[in-house]
């Protein structure tokens, strides 16, 4: 989470199927940030580079924001 505070860039957010996610960019890779939106608390980090965890993001990214 250090990481994505000091070298992400934040690129969308998605709601959906029970979760609350954020997508950060760092370099060549990805980094979603799972919330408990109840408990305003972090659940999980993913990081990735391709693949199925972007395909929520891909309309999003595709109509250029």
């Amino acid at each position: 989470m250090e990481a994505v505070n000091q070298l992400g860039t934040f690129l969308d957010n998605y709601i959906g199927n029970g979760e609350r996610c954020n997508c950060y960019a760092i370099d060549k890779f990805f980094v979603e940030v799972v919330y408990d939106a109840e408990h305003n608390t972090i659940t999980e980090i993913r990081s990735f580079k391709t693949g199925y965890l972007l395909d929520k993001y891909s309309l999003n990214f595709e109509e250029g924001f």
